[in-house]
Order: structure tokens, then C-alpha cells, then sequence
């Protein structure tokens, strides 16, 4: 049975990686099905969803059988799952966990080549108000200044903060820089009465909570 009547029939979960794949790129090319270049797109990333879906068109296209169109249909499917993770959260939910911020900042941060270091403002019963960026980096850091974060919380009148930041590099251990600033913006969250609640790193599909891990 071909991938669509099966989808059709059973479901998209039925279907493989490939076969998704397949649907996506409609056609073959030169004498081959959707299923062969399929096949070999999803064999020249490493059988890797992740970096598929950190590939752009240009990239895309280097492998035999993908050409504009198609190029640009499946990173249109890979950035359409990105944001269906951003409507995730329920709005005015309250934030009571690492897993909680992992998931709403992940979708922006799993697949970025270079650090960003975001604010996720809270209101005193911990519901969100704004995520807020704060600085853009390189892929081994990025600058945090304790004074445009809290100038940046106060503007949107927060009752505290949670900082998140992800690494590109897929190791998700704070770095001893990230726990130095930790203690430093803890502290100063402390005397201004604006607490830092948490720190969230995002490696990929992992994440690490500071508060979980008895760091704050």
C-alpha cells in the first residue's frame, strides 16, 4: 500500500520517517520513486530529524533529487512543527518547572548555531508575561549584562524572572561562567526584590534546570 492511501487509511503516526518524506517531496526523478530520494535525504543528515530541521533550502538542495521546490516544502513542513510546539503552553498557565520553560522556549533555541540568552518574565502568581531576549551571541557564548536584564525586567514590570539560554553545542552542563552568572544575577535579583526564580539551558532536545538541580 503506497504512503498515502495508508495515511489515509491508518493514520500519519503508520508511516515511517521516510515515508513522511516521501509524502512531502510528492514525486521521483530520473527513473527514481519519492520513496529513493527520500531515503537518501533522511541517510545524508544521519537519519537525524534534528539536523534536517536546522538545514536550510541551499543545504537541502545539494542532495540528488531535491530542487527548489521541494527544498523549500520540507523546511516549510519543519518550521510549521516548530511553531505548532510554541502553542503549546496554555495561556496564563503557571510556570512551576524547568520542563515547563524547555518547552516553550525550545522550539526557537533546539536549533539555532549560536547562543541567545532570553528573560521569561513572571507575574507574582508565576504566569508568564513576556519572554524577552536579551542578547545574540557566538556559537560559545554570548554577553548577559545583569543591568539590561533587570532594566529589561522593570520595564515590563515582572515579580521575577527566569533566565534561559540554549547551547549549540549539544552539551547542556552549565559552564562555570554560566553558574558565575547565575550567583551574580541571583544576587542582584535578591536586593532589588525581583528574584531569579530559575536558569534554563537548552541543548538540543535536553534542557537543564538550575533550581531542579539545587543551583539557585
Amino acid at each position: 500500500m503506497r504512503p498515502r492511501e495508508r495515511m489515509l487509511l491508518c493514520g500519519a503516526a503508520s508511516l515511517s520517517h521516510v515515508e513522511l518524506f516521501a509524502l512531502l517531496i510528492g514525486s521521483g526523478t530520473r527513473g527514481e520513486t519519492a520513496i529513493q530520494v527520500a531515503e537518501r535525504l533522511y541517510k545524508s543528515y544521519g537519519s537525524d530529524l534534528h539536523r534536517i530541521g536546522r538545514t536550510d533550502p541551499q543545504a537541502l538542495k545539494l542532495v540528488r533529487g531535491i530542487g527548489d521546490a521541494r527544498a523549500v516544502q520540507l523546511v516549510a513542513a519543519m518550521e510549521l512543527g516548530r511553531r505548532r510546539m510554541e502553542q503549546l503552553e496554555l495561556p496564563g498557565q503557571m510556570i512551576t518547572s524547568a520542563r515547563q520553560v524547555a518547552e516553550r522556549f525550545r522550539p526557537r533555541l533546539c536549533d539555532l548555531a549560536y547562543e541567545e540568552f532570553w528573560i521569561l518574565a513572571l507575574t507574582r502568581a508565576n504566569t508568564p508575561i513576556m519572554d524577552s531576549l536579551i542578547s545574540r551571541g557566538g556559537v560559545t557564548g554570548t554577553v548577559a549584562d545583569p543591568k539590561v536584564i533587570f532594566s529589561r525586567a522593570l520595564s515590563l514590570r515582572a515579580a521575577a524572572i527566569i533566565l534561559v539560554h540554549n547551547h549549540p553545542s549539544g552539551n547542556v552542563q552549565p559552564s562555570m561562567a554560566d553558574r558565575t552568572l547565575t550567583k551574580r544575577l541571583q544576587e542582584a535579583g535578591q536586593k532589588l526584590d525581583l528574584p531569579v526564580l530559575d536558569h534554563v539551558i537548552i541543548a538540543g532536545m535536553r534542557h537543564f534546570g538550575f533550581a531542579e538541580h539545587g543551583l539557585l
